[in-house]
């Protein structure tokens, strides 16, 4: 997959991250429409529980229930955080750098396909933005 934008901006920047952060940030957002597939799995594999009524069996070793408390909230704070740092970055272009960041999804496609009304600067700069911003948060 080729970066839409030049992964390394200039230090003078005031978004500028270094280049390999970038990608490592670039990269675990690409991850999250798993995560919500996931979070979506994890949801409904407790409501069919609940549903079913499934009895507990009170000598296995393991706490599926437990397991699934956890992956949930894993999950949820990493989706909680690449859109905050979205909103954050501009609220207006949130749903937009969502898909372009989170999807791939380039500019063009964007602006012509989706109806984004903001020119290529002003989306660039935001998605500089947002990784700054992300960046921050991943510490």
């Amino acid at each position: 997959m080729a970066t839409v934008i030049s992964p390394e901006i200039t230090e003078k920047s005031p978004w500028w991250i270094p280049r390999q952060r970038y990608y490592e940030l670039k990269h675990f957002c690409l991850q999250y429409p798993d995560w919500k597939i996931q979070l979506r799995m994890i949801d409904g594999i407790q409501h069919q529980a609940e549903l079913t009524n499934m009895p507990k069996n009170r000598n296995s070793l393991c706490d599926t229930t437990g397991e699934m408390a956890i992956n949930r909230a894993r999950l949820s704070k990493r989706i909680d955080m690449v859109e905050r740092a979205a909103r954050e970055a501009d609220a207006d272009l949130c749903d937009y750098i969502l898909k372009g960041i989170t999807e791939g999804v380039s500019y063009h496609l964007l602006q012509f396909k989706l109806g984004m009304p903001y020119n290529r600067n002003d989306y660039y700069e935001t998605y500089r933005k947002f990784f700054y911003i992300l960046d921050k948060y991943r510490d």
